[in-house]
């Protein structure tokens, strides 16, 4: 949310020229016509102005930031205390979900919660667009797409290609991850 200050992460908002279409999708597979939002936070370092909680999610953390954040949050926004702790369980935040209904779940946080949704065996699939871009590092440190959990060379998470589209100068990749 950080990254993407604007952002709504519903159809409409990505593609508007087809957001009927998706709303006709959704409804003919038994889904609402936009997917719902779901937040996760250990700290509750948010923006409380951010349009996707303006305009509503569910927002889970624990119990301790909950309280701390709960009156702060958009009246559209529901806040759900996982745990007494003071960190998030992510395997119980994910455990969580299917109990709401949500039985598939698209990822996009960033590097250090794909990074410990990756080390819980949490990912069935991963999805890997490449541009024609190059981007390089010189002094400044940036994350790659896995942070906070060393994989290689103890333990190699291998993935199987599933597809492989192209538009233009892009290609889109869908890969299976092992376990899943």
């Amino acid at each position: 949310m950080r990254a993407t200050p604007g952002h709504l992460w519903t159809p409409s908002h990505v593609f508007p020229d087809l957001a009927a279409e998706f709303a006709a999708l959704r409804q003919t597979l038994g889904l609402s016509p936009e997917p719902r939002l779901v937040l996760l936070t250990a700290t509750g370092d948010l923006d409380f102005k951010h349009p996707a909680l303006v305009k509503g999610a569910i927002v889970l953390t624990t119990r301790a930031i909950a309280m701390q954040i709960g009156s702060r949050l958009p009246p559209a926004c529901e806040v759900i205390a996982l745990g007494a702790g003071k960190t998030l369980e992510i395997k119980h935040a994910f455990g969580e979900l299917p109990k709401m209904g949500f039985d598939v779940v698209l990822t996009e946080g960033g590097p250090t919660l794909m990074g410990e949704l990756v080390k819980a065996g949490l990912v069935d699939e991963m999805f890997v667009t490449l541009s024609p871009v190059l981007a390089g590092r010189s002094k400044e440190s940036r994350m790659g797409m896995v942070e906070g959990v060393e994989l290689l060379p103890k333990i190699p998470v291998w993935s199987r290609l599933l597809s492989a589209r192209r538009h233009g100068d892009f290609l889109f990749l869908r890969y299976r991850l092992p376990g899943s």
